[in-house]
């Protein structure tokens, strides 16, 4: 019943904001018509293509610069609204109405990042297809007359596998990563410069008459910069210089760098930017990532963050002097495959954005930042107008107003019939009570934590506090789990060829990354003496592995005997063995590789230190260099009985079932021809 309450009340906001536009016209306050001029680039399309956006340019080349007030397209300031929206998180098909919502939304720009393990997922072998097609989803970025924002990286973190960085990184001799190395460098500047000649050649460029006006290099290197002294600042130089190297003709970025070059816009990451500057006057303030989110693990809670909080946290900021803002996310979507973080991220990206995992609007979040997003456009030609500070005055203990206008304002007395163009943002950081403040003549009532944004100095056109946006649907999926006990024969699932080695080997370094399961395999054989010694002391032997991540599962002669899940953690897992031969298979499962901090490519996967067998009659027996058969993969991944049309494939077998009264064998299941 909710549900059928939606249209009338989004009716309501928009016959609210269109009669709150004709009382501004009426009044005098000219931000429409100076707004349409500051527009003037995007109004150069020189024509729309097909959903592929192949041929021509998509506006009339114009230069992008900056000043210390805001990006600067085609000469002229802009405040400029981002939407994050990764594309490989995204089926290509649903690109061309995710990008639509955002504008709809109210977004100028579109952020992504560049994947690096997408798009050369072995060592100069390239791929730029479906999800991971560059060039056509930056394509219709521009059809939809929106900016692109790339940031190249190649590092993005992002809870991507790896941080974006391909696994076959770490297996060149001698490399370290993000540091002043020499085998890192080279590759990293092989793959910008890819991208970069790519974008090139597609002119994509804003100078070419193409949607990007902004790129990054590095990310967020500043907060682990430290970890590797003058080697990595000598490193953070040799980024930002490779990158200008370029001659992309556009502005680069670095984000939490606050000794970034002067040739480097340094950004903001957070979930509140509205008291950063950057490490120069003659820099804009940019918000790189908005968290309006956040990211889950496995066995986590859900995050959220209201949509009043988050209208808020913008609202302050262009009031405190911000420029260009991007939401991370606006769109999150899926880690589709392997490509979730970790350790132990979930393949939903859904980020609590405006725009939910599946491209549906979440409500009230995307309707209240739509309405935030006109208020701020209402307000950009007094914002960019202002060359210094906003004039400030103190309201109250947490009260306070920014007033950005053409002239200086006398906030005592009325602003009708004021000529000039002015834009105020009154602000409430008290966080629980309601105050009441007297500036230009009138009282107005701002609610707790809030900001009302007044385009023309007099009538509030939008309050974060204040939402009227559509009512919350929640739909709750949960996940029911059966009592049905399934044991797995590790003869059914296997894939691939086994491999006899001496040693216990690090996952990564065998299996490259092709898939997240590896089995270890080796047999133990046990005397009469040894089940003699256990029946006496009542004990059983048990096996030790020293660290584990993220997943290790024990079985013994082909039953599984126990599991252990962590990051590095130890197991000790009691075992069942018989006399004569036993077979011992461990499996080690990753659950998304590391993603952030230094040192990743020191991190691996699998086991470390000593595997042990306990509890024998004669003493512990060390088995790390034992000969382990070593078997990547599982049979039903290299047969991807996950596809659709493969389904009726797969030899489902359903085991004795041990809900009481039910302990029948089930009849086996085969699958369909194939």
């Amino acid at each position: 019943m909710a549900a059928s309450r939606g249209p009338p009340l989004l009716g309501f906001r928009a016959l609210a904001l269109a009669l709150l536009l004709a009382i501004l016209l009426l009044l005098g306050c000219s931000a429409p018509a100076a707004y349409a001029g500051a527009e003037g680039v995007l109004r150069q399309v020189v024509g729309r293509r097909g959903d592929d956006g192949g041929g021509g340019n998509f506006f009339e080349p114009f230069n992008v610069t900056y000043d210390h007030r805001a990006v600067l397209i085609g000469g002229k300031r802009r405040m400029l609204v981002s939407a994050g929206l990764h594309y490989p998180r995204a089926t290509s098909e649903m690109w061309p109405s995710l990008i639509a919502k955002c504008k709809e939304g109210g977004a100028d720009v579109i952020e992504t990042y560049v994947f690096w393990n997408g798009h050369e997922p072995a060592k100069g072998q390239y791929y730029f297809e479906e999800r991971f097609d560059l060039v056509k989803f930056a394509k219709l970025v521009a059809a939809e007359g929106l900016f692109l924002f790339l940031r190249i990286g190649p590092y993005a973190c992002a809870e991507w596998n790896f941080g974006g960085f391909p696994v076959w990184l770490r297996d060149i001799p001698g490399i370290e990563f993000r540091t002043d190395n020499e085998p890192f460098k080279a590759e990293m500047q092989t793959f910008v410069t890819k991208i970069v000649t790519l974008m090139k050649e597609e002119k994509l460029y804003s100078w070419q008459g193409g949607p990007i006006i902004l790129q990054q290099i590095e990310n967020e290197y500043g907060n682990i910069q430290g970890n590797y002294g003058q080697a990595g600042k000598r490193y953070m130089q040799w980024a930002a210089q490779m990158a200008i190297g370029l001659d992309t003709g556009i502005p680069w970025v670095m984000c939490r760098q606050t000794d970034a070059p002067e040739e480097i816009i340094d950004t903001c990451n957070a979930f509140y930017c509205d008291g950063f500057k950057p490490n120069s006057y003659n820099k804009p303030t940019i918000w790189t990532e908005d968290w309006d989110g956040w990211y889950a693990d496995w066995g986590g809670a859900l995050p959220h963050r209201s949509a009043e909080d988050s209208a808020f946290a913008v609202a302050r900021f262009y009031q405190r002097g911000g420029s260009l803002q991007n939401y991370y996310m606006y769109f999150g979507g899926t880690n589709f495959a392997r490509t979730a973080g970790g350790p132990l991220q979930i393949t939903s990206y859904d980020y609590d954005a405006p725009i939910d995992e599946y491209g549906i609007l979440r409500q009230p979040k995307w309707g209240h930042l739509k309405d935030l997003h006109t208020a701020i456009k209402l307000c950009e030609p007094a914002l960019i107008a202002v060359d210094g500070s906003p004039q400030y005055i103190k309201l109250g203990s947490m009260q306070e107003a920014h007033v950005y206008s053409t002239g200086e304002v006398h906030t005592n007395g009325s602003m009708a019939g004021n000529a000039q163009i002015c834009s105020a943002f009154l602000a409430n950081i008290d966080e629980h009570k309601y105050a009441s403040v007297w500036i230009f003549g009138k009282s107005y009532s701002l609610p707790p934590w809030s900001v009302s944004i007044l385009p023309d100095c007099e009538n509030v056109a939008f309050n974060t506090a204040r939402n009227l946006g559509l009512p919350v649907v929640q739909v709750d999926i949960s996940l029911v789990s059966s009592h049905l006990h399934l044991e797995v024969r590790i003869s059914q699932v296997l894939g691939g060829l086994p491999k006899r080695l001496l040693g216990i080997l690090e996952h990564l370094n065998v299996t490259k990354d092709i898939s997240d399961y590896l089995w270890y395999t080796t047999r133990v054989n046990i005397s009469d003496a040894d089940i003699a010694f256990w029946s006496s002391k009542g004990v059983l032997p048990s096996l030790t592995i020293d660290k584990i991540r993220d997943v290790a599962r024990v079985f013994v002669n082909g039953k599984l005997a126990g599991s252990q899940v962590g990051h590095w953690v130890s197991l000790k897992q009691p075992i069942q063995l018989v006399e004569g031969l036993n077979e011992l298979t461990l499996l080690s499962e990753i659950v998304g590789l590391q993603n952030y901090g230094a040192f990743l490519e020191k991190d691996g996967a699998g086991f470390r230190g000593q595997v042990t067998l306990t509890g024998l009659s004669d003493g512990d027996v060390d088995l790390t260099n034992s000969l382990w058969t070593y078997q990547v993969g599982l049979k039903g991944e290299f047969s991807m009985i996950y596809a659709p049309e493969k389904q009726g494939c797969a030899g489902w077998s359903r085991m004795q079932d041990s809900i009481p009264n039910h302990n029948k064998q089930m009849n086996a299941f085969d699958g369909l021809p194939c």
